[in-house]
């Protein structure tokens, strides 16, 4: 119609000879590590030469753990805590972290004759040598290890070889079920919910940007406005306003006219796309009544050329699920209102329809079979 902690080393205790220099603190200041033990200075330990005379040098530790600032019963202790038990007997031993920070529980185990706690002594010592070379060895192997890194104490599961850029060089695998994005004419291919007694804001929004204008012929500049609210895809409008007008099947045929988008200034028209009951409005300001079959207008008496959101959204019956063809119609068909041309239909059996047929009413008329014809200059 016309509308996203340094782990402690293993080593010389801070301060002895050779030990590095903590950080902020000079080499050889002595202070501990906090939650550490202070071991004992260098030379024979007293216990275990003591270990082939008295009897009772193994005798159990006091239960009281040391404190920060008075030594260790065990210089070995701040490392591994061993629960008491005989070597002999293949009592198991626990090392870790958890065993460091628990007191030692349970009675102490019971004293044996000099020679077997010699000999537990010996399995003791032999067994924190073992251990410490060890542990020493994995030292040394994560320094040469170009691809180890240090592992973060909060993280304990992690992998240290698994670098937190493990993906830097891989593809980014996409989501379960992503789809890559519609092409426009899937876009126009689909219809879209929206109710035919829809009544809007009244308020409009211009589409932002500009589309210049690719023919030579007579330019025609125009805006396009869509109704605040709709949930509609303004800028599909937009693009189907412009890639239609300038097809040569349209209003640009042969040169003769060329369209130009544009987002502020004077446009010759604005080409709206409105709720019908916004449609309605504006049309009957021109003295049209498209309440009736729910069309569109050309809006003479206004800048405004009117397309009817709901038969935007979902077509008409004589289109059937052709709604992409439909939608070029209906720009063709109002714009051509704009241009000058009025109602026309068609003359026989089979022919296409003239795009200035009512189409979104009928292709059928007085017995004449028509067919759908989106095109001003459909050709052959």
């Amino acid at each position: 119609m016309r509308g996203r902690a340094t782990g402690v080393g293993f080593g010389p205790p801070p301060g002895a000879p050779g030990a590095p220099a903590q950080p902020g603190r000079p080499a050889g200041s002595g202070a501990p590590f906090p939650r550490q033990r202070q071991a004992p200075s260098y030379g024979p330990r007293q216990e275990y030469l003591d270990a082939f005379g008295e009897d009772d040098v193994f005798t159990p530790r006091s239960s009281r753990r040391p404190t920060v600032s008075e030594p260790a019963a065990d210089p070995y202790a701040s490392v591994t805590d061993w629960n008491a038990g005989d070597v002999t007997g293949g009592t198991a031993y626990a090392v870790g972290t958890d065993a460091v920070d628990a007191p030692p529980t349970g009675a102490p185990a019971p004293a044996k004759g000099g020679k077997g706690r010699t000999f537990t002594g010996i399995a003791a010592a032999a067994v924190t040598t073992v251990l410490a070379v060890v542990v020493a060895g994995q030292v040394a192997d994560g320094r040469a290890g170009g691809d180890t890194r240090s592992q973060s104490a909060g993280d304990p599961a992690r992998d240290v070889h698994d670098s937190a850029s493990r993906a830097d060089d891989r593809p980014t695998p996409s989501p379960p079920g992503a789809s890559a994005p519609l092409t426009y004419e899937q876009k126009m291919g689909k219809t879209y919910p929206l109710g035919a007694e829809l009544k809007g804001s009244g308020r409009f929004d211009a589409v932002p940007g500009i589309d210049k204008a690719p023919g030579t012929g007579q330019k025609y500049t125009y805006r396009v406005d869509i109704e605040q609210g709709l949930g509609l895809d303004g800028e599909l409008f937009a693009q189907a306003v412009q890639k239609t007008l300038n097809d040569d099947r349209s209003w640009a045929h042969n040169g003769a006219r060329t369209f130009e988008r544009i987002h502020s200034g004077q446009p010759d028209f604005v080409i709206t796309l409105a709720s019908p009951g916004t449609t309605a409005e504006w049309c009957a300001k021109s003295g049209l009544d498209t309440t009736v079959d729910n069309v569109s207008c050309d809006s003479a008496a206004t800048e405004r050329v009117m397309i009817n959101a709901y038969r935007w959204a979902q077509g008409a019956e004589p289109y059937g699920d052709q709604i992409h063809a439909y939608r070029q119609m209906l720009i063709n068909h109002e714009v051509g209102h704009r241009l000058g041309f009025n109602h026309v239909t068609c003359d026989k059996d089979g022919e296409l329809a003239p795009v200035m047929q009512q189409q979104t009413k009928f292709v059928d008329h007085d017995g004449i079979d028509c067919r759908p014809n989106p095109w001003a200059y459909p050709g052959e």
